[in-house]
């Protein structure tokens, strides 16, 4: 089947062949009749559309075909689009164009059929943003969506089921019948017949809005503040890769290298933003971090290893080198910020998902922490980066749903401004314009409210032409509306589009922009609508928890994910306490924490639970760096002795701040010495050695825990369980203990005879006796046996060799006995820092 032939411009169009039937009344075509014969043509008519429309409303005047709202596919078979409007915004004199497609969706094929254009049922425009919604919410063809020209008409061959045709329609302004400045409906339709059902009728329609304009106006033009926002989901692992002298930035894919190439996603955003003016550029601070990273070279974990923790190495990463187009991005973006009239918002660093902490982990002692420090590192981080200024006290809960325990953990993070959809906070039937954006909302906070009509065609992606045009026409459609229903009442806007904007509704939105700007709106940053006097009569009031959406609250991070990073900060604390070069760890660690709370996890809930496992074990690996060696049986052949303990410190800085704590299970049979403190240099091993003295034969259980020093001690690592075998505790040391006991009674004989001796006087001195024959200058009472050295203080089992002292302990105590690891095949766990400027 060939494609028909394009008829458009002012020249009607006729099929051929086909005559007006008793259906189709058409009061614009030629009479071939006499008064009779129309007169009956025009009963038979009345009698079909009452039989087919009962309740269709008839207008007079031009091609009436009245209809019903319906939506049965048999009655309504054929689909249309409008996919282009050009130009968007009409002008006096001048020609519309109109294209798009016309698809057959039924069960028959269409006969005889065409698309045309309907004139508005009326020349005044649509005064009230109710009227718009009103055509909006039409879903079929109906008498008030205007009357059909003759010209132009589009003929349509005869169309099978799922068969699609585009088509294009010109048409002058001045045929459309506006009389005055305003908002019209633009309407095409298409009118024939089916296989099934020869009735000629109306098959389907297509509507959009259409902005006129005869000249200037004198309205005040409405302020409007347009979100446009840079956020990406987090790439920046908590390790870096060791490469001679430096630290290579690891990243947990490499999706961003695509985003920032011509034609991907964070370019384009970047590349259409620099054309606006009054742009508030709402940027993630880790997305700049993660481009300042790729601007050197990187490295990128494999597939599957995200989770492990493991430290990079080359089995588990791949080396990239400097990506030059994230070098040219970071710069095209301080080029587009910096521009005069746009702002910079900058969020939290990572954008935690407040909604997620509010409901789910306010609770959590770390969470609040953690948010005023991301506040003020994003802060830096985009001024560092970008070279400007920026607002970092402005919170955007998810997809702008608020409520009252989100706002208080936005004013407890240090938010002063809160950024609101229209559908939070919506305003109240009794105002009947639309009030301007921002709302005192209580303790020193406002909202600025995006309006929910206005944002909302932008709230997905616009793939489709149809759908951007949709979006386009009717976001002009609403702000001439908003603008005019007030003339001299000049009020605020706040466009809100989604964080994950695309590049196809970035431009819908610039387009649309555009078109707008400088006759009905005056685009503005954020500050200057945040600063305007709210409107008394506009909604002020907090939602409350319970009428937050479902929806929204089905995809929030759940209390064991946060938990989970709460935890991570208490770990992260204690392992503070004990490195000689914090900074290298803290930074990545502080960032990948809150990395782990981020909104980007709402789409892609599995890639965040893999990025929280994969932190927590890497923070488990620096942890257990540290650690005492496992054992399992230390003999101890004698009553005294020493026990070795070794302590290992894997990591390449030395660590301090430790002590070590042995603890016998059972004290009354083996006691050992007090703790021990520890400084281990990098990648290093200690022994300690514990005087013990033990009472009997048999095993000993024994404990050995790391603890940290200082203020609020607390344990360090895991604490290793070992028995120590007592040996050789002989019958003669159970003599020394007999002997001291007969000593111990004689010395009392002898105090007894001399208190008889001296006739119960109390010596001159006190009451303590004076003693006779003093052996060696020692009294009696404190003759005892010498502890004996163990006759083997090498007696271990095989386990512990490691474990021997290079060097005996003196008596002094316990001794420590450094000793480089020797390469024993273990993985040392590389330190990690921050990547800076």
């Amino acid at each position: 089947m060939s494609e028909p032939a394009r008829h458009s411009g002012l020249g009607a169009h006729r099929r051929p062949g086909r005559a007006a039937g008793p259906t189709e009344p058409r009061t614009g075509e030629r009479r071939t009749g006499g008064r009779a014969r129309r007169f009956a043509a025009a009963c038979g008519a009345l009698l079909a559309l009452v039989a087919a429309a009962p309740a269709a409303a008839l207008p007079t005047g031009g091609n009436v075909r009245p209809t019903v709202d319906s939506t049965a596919t048999a009655e309504y078979p054929v689909v249309l689009t409008i996919e282009t409007v050009t130009p968007q915004l009409a002008v006096q004199n001048g020609t519309v164009s109109i294209t798009g497609h016309v698809t057959n969706s039924g069960k028959s094929a269409l006969k005889g059929a065409h698309a045309a254009v309907r004139k508005p049922v009326s020349s005044k425009p649509l005064q009230r943003r109710s009227e718009l919604q009103g055509v909006a919410a039409r879903t079929s063809p109906r008498g008030d969506d205007g009357t059909e020209l003759d010209s132009p008409q589009y003929a349509l061959p005869e169309l099978n089921p799922g068969q699609s045709l585009p088509y294009t329609l010109s048409v002058a302004v001045s045929d459309l019948g506006f009389s005055e400045s305003g908002v019209y409906e633009l309407a095409v339709d298409a009118w024939g017949s089916t296989a099934d059902n020869p009735r000629d009728r109306a098959l389907g329609i297509a509507r959009t809005f259409l902005p006129y304009s005869q000249g200037s106006s004198e309205a005040q033009p409405t302020k409007v503040a347009t979100l446009w926002p840079l956020v990406h989901a987090p790439v920046l692992a908590a390790q870096t890769y060791a490469e001679g002298d430096q630290n290579l930035s690891v990243l947990r894919d490499d999706s961003l290298a695509a985003d920032f190439a011509p034609g991907g996603r964070l370019y384009e955003l970047v590349d259409t933003g620099a054309k606006l003016n009054g742009l508030t550029w709402v940027v993630d601070p880790d997305l700049l971090d993660a481009a300042f990273a790729m601007t050197r070279p990187y490295r990128v974990q494999k597939p599957g290893t995200e989770g492990s923790g493991k430290s990079a190495k080359d089995e588990n990463t791949v080396g990239r080198p400097a990506s030059a187009a994230a070098d040219a991005w970071l710069n095209k973006l301080r080029t587009a910020v910096a521009k005069s009239g746009n702002q910079v918002v900058s969020l939290p660093y990572a954008d935690p998902d407040l909604a997620s902490i509010a409901h789910n982990g306010a609770d959590l002692s770390g969470m609040g922490t953690a948010l005023s420090k991301a506040a003020t590192a994003g802060r830096l981080t985009v001024e560092g980066r970008l070279a400007v200024d920026t607002r970092s006290d402005v919170a955007w809960p998810y997809q702008g749903y608020l409520d009252q325990q989100i706002a208080g953990i936005a004013r407890q993070a240090g938010s002063n401004l809160v950024l609101v959809n229209g559908a939070s906070m919506p305003d109240p039937d009794s105002v009947n314009y639309t009030p301007t954006a921002v709302r005192p909302i209580g303790n020193g906070q406002n909202a600025v409210v995006a309006d929910d009509t206005v944002s909302g065609p932008f709230q997905k992606d616009l793939s489709t032409p149809k759908d951007q045009t949709d979006a386009t026409q009717r976001f002009l459609a609403e702000t001439y509306a908003i603008t005019h229903e007030q003339p001299q009442n000049q009020r605020g806007l706040l466009v809100m589009p989604p964080r994950e904007l695309t590049v196809n509704t970035a431009k819908a939105l610039a387009t649309a922009l555009q078109t707008a700007g400088d006759k009905w709106l005056a685009p503005v940053k954020l500050d200057v609508l945040a600063q305007a006097a709210p409107d008394p009569k506009a909604n002020t009031g907090v939602p409350s928890p319970a009428d937050y959406p479902t929806q929204a609250r089905a995809s929030e991070l759940p209390a064991s994910a946060l938990s989970g990073t709460d935890e991570i900060q208490q770990k992260l604390d204690t392992l503070m306490r004990v490195l000689t070069l914090p900074q290298r760890v803290r930074g990545p660690f502080s960032a990948a924490m809150v990395r782990s709370l981020s909104t980007e996890w709402r789409a892609q809930a599995p890639a965040g639970d893999a990025y929280r496992t994969g932190v927590t074990n890497y923070l488990n690996e620096l942890t257990t760096a540290v650690q005492v060696p496992k054992k399992n049986v230390v003999t101890l052949a004698g009553n005294t002795g020493q026990l070795p303990v070794s302590v290992r410190n894997d990591l390449t800085q030395t660590v301090t701040n430790l002590q070590l704590r042995l603890t016998s299970i059972q004290p009354n049979r083996l006691r050992v010495g007090l703790p021990e403190q520890l400084v281990l240099p990098a990648s290093q091993s200690v022994t300690l050695h514990f005087n013990a003295e033990a009472r009997s034969n048999g095993p000993v259980t024994m404990v050995a825990q790391l603890w940290t020093t200082g203020p609020d001690s607390r344990p360090y690592g895991q604490a290793q369980t070992f028995t120590v075998e007592v040996t050789s505790v002989t019958n003669g040391v159970l003599y020394v203990f007999a002997g001291a006991a007969v000593l111990l009674v004689l010395a009392a004989l002898r105090f007894m005879r001399q208190r008889k001796r001296r006739g119960g006087q109390p010596h001159e001195d006190g009451d303590q006796p004076v003693e006779d024959d003093p052996a060696d200058g020692d009294p009696a009472g404190t003759a005892a046996a010498e502890p004996a050295e163990p006759t083997d203080p090498d007696a271990t089992t095989a386990d512990q060799a490691a474990d021997r002292p290079e060097n005996g302990a003196g008596d002094g105590g316990p001794a420590q006995t450094p000793r480089a690891s020797s390469p024993d095949g273990r993985d040392r766990t590389a330190s990690d820092e921050k990547v800076g400027p």
